[in-house]
């Protein structure tokens, strides 16, 4: 016995679907609009004091030009001010720390003159501070790190000058690259970084304070010249005192102009 089919109901056709995706679409394209308005409105008056701010700090022409002062609001005048100000403090602080050190290379020209005039030590001044190169041979025996009596006399006036300020001072050991093996130095790390210590211990004896005071052995590893002549291994081994130059401070605008 065959059952009776149900009769399918007719399906009707949605003319309202595209109304759906119309909404949608129109709901991007709006979101679209408010991004794009977003990123396109700018402050145009902290723009101006931004770029004012910018070519002053980089020393490029921050004019408009002529006559476009009269046209600054008083927040770019404001601003341009500080910023000339806080150069010029700068400019004043470097010039002064310039001075100091060529202050203290001349006083420690003089106080190392018998170095000098051997030959045997030069002095100055770089990016870093004020550099001293003394030649091993001044200040210690062929491998040794025992600074001799008439080296310790030198080295005592030196300690004088450089206690006047508050730097940092960095020694540092150098030999040439022919190999050294003691029982008591193993290798010319050890002997670098026992020169170094050496001198570093005398400046404490002479009532530098030790905080301010760093030792290190580089051995072989920074020649000035090529280790192939004896002369030019007799210019590796060295003791290196740098006088440290302060870093840059950096300065901020302490007042913002207002809103």
């Amino acid at each position: 016995m065959q059952m009776a089919r149900r009769p399918k109901r007719p399906e009707h056709d949605n003319h309202e679907r595209w109304m759906v995706s119309y909404a949608d679409f129109i709901t991007l394209l709006f979101a679209f609009f408010v991004v794009m308005y977003g990123i396109s409105s700018v402050n145009e008056g902290k723009y101006k004091v931004f770029s004012v701010a910018v070519n002053q700090a980089f020393g490029s022409n921050g004019k408009a030009g002529e006559g476009s002062a009269q046209h600054l609001s008083e927040e770019e005048i404001y601003f341009k001010s500080l910023v000339d100000r806080r150069n010029a403090r700068l400019a004043e602080k470097q010039r002064i720390q310039n001075e100091r050190m060529r202050t203290i290379a001349m006083n420690l020209n003089a106080s190392m003159g018998a170095f000098l005039k051997n030959g045997q030590m030069s002095v100055m001044q770089t990016g870093r501070g004020v550099q001293l190169d003394i030649n091993a041979s001044a200040l210690f025996n062929q491998g040794e790190a025992d600074i001799q009596a008439e080296a310790r006399k030198t080295l005592s006036e030196a300690a004088k000058v450089l206690a006047e300020n508050e730097y940092a001072i960095e020694v540092e050991g150098h030999t040439d690259n022919v190999p050294i093996s003691t029982p008591r130095y193993p290798s010319n790390w050890e002997l670098s970084s026992a020169r170094a210590s050496s001198v570093v211990r005398l400046f404490i004896d002479q009532g530098i304070v030790p905080g301010r005071l760093k030792a290190v052995g580089a051995a072989d590893n920074q020649p000035v010249e090529g280790n192939d002549t004896p002369e030019g291994r007799a210019r590796n081994r060295r003791v290196t005192i740098t006088v440290l130059a302060p870093e840059p401070e950096a300065e901020q605008v302490s007042q913002q102009p207002s809103e």
